[in-house]
């Protein structure tokens, strides 16, 4: 059976308090609630426009999530102190420009290698783990193993976005990244764009997966089934014999 974590992001939940102003719904609040329902892990990524998670945000959750904490980001100078202050269990390292509206791509690390082993290397001092969100390329794996990462997050949107018409083609590269992380020794997380339809196969298909980082679909999903019901179906779509 897949050992696979939930990680939920909250960003969205920041999105629809930041609509209104105040502080109505509360992310502090939902991210207790959501480790109540059995989520094994809470995700953020604020960006320097504070469109949803704001650092304050950050600084507030820490103390309740009694998980895992992921943050996830560009590596701007701002974003390593708040990383280094917070002190999450996890970052992972993100290339999006700070005008980007989602994460649309993954670091290309045969060109970056040298930038991210600096700042890789003083995560790793300070005792957090980190991963490099990476397209699911095999050439990039190995790329990614010279960075000194601890984790590779496969970016899954291609996946999801093919998974209707052909999912024996949309998962291949995926389990291809997968098996060179097996081979050189980095664990594999995955993101972006999974959901209820295109979860369960993945998690069954690509080997070694780690965890999982899921949030508008889960988010939009609990406006129709409820917040405990929605974790407690990804939970299940994660709970699959692996292949």
């Amino acid at each position: 059976m897949s050992d696979c974590k939930l990680s939920v992001n909250i960003n969205k939940i920041a999105t629809l308090r930041n609509a209104r102003g105040g502080d109505n719904p509360n992310v502090v609040e939902a991210a207790i609630r959501i480790q109540q329902f059995g989520a094994q892990g809470i995700t953020v990524h604020p960006r320097p426009d504070e469109r949803h998670i704001k650092y304050a945000d950050v600084r507030e959750l820490r103390p309740v999530v009694n998980t895992e904490f992921n943050i996830e980001g560009y590596p701007n100078e701002e974003f390593i102190a708040l990383v280094l202050e917070v002190r999450p269990e996890q970052v992972t390292l993100v290339p999006d420009p700070p005008e980007a509206l989602t994460s649309n791509t993954g670091w290309d690390c045969v060109t970056h290698q040298a930038y991210l082993q600096q700042v890789i290397a003083r995560f790793k001092a300070a005792g957090i783990r980190t991963s490099i969100f990476l397209n699911a390329e095999v050439v990039q794996v190995y790329a990614a193993r010279q960075t000194g990462t601890d984790r590779i997050e496969l970016y899954t949107e291609p996946y999801a976005a093919h998974y209707a018409e052909d999912r024996v083609a949309a998962i291949a590269p995926f389990v291809a990244a997968a098996r060179a992380a097996q081979e050189v020794g980095l664990a594999l997380n995955a993101g972006h764009d999974l959901s209820l339809e295109n979860l369960a196969y993945f998690a069954q298909q690509v080997p070694g997966l780690k965890e999982v980082s899921i949030g508008h679909a889960l988010i939009a999903d609990a406006l129709y089934l409820g917040l405990e019901e929605t974790v407690r179906r990804y939970r299940a779509a994660l709970a699959v014999e692996t292949v």
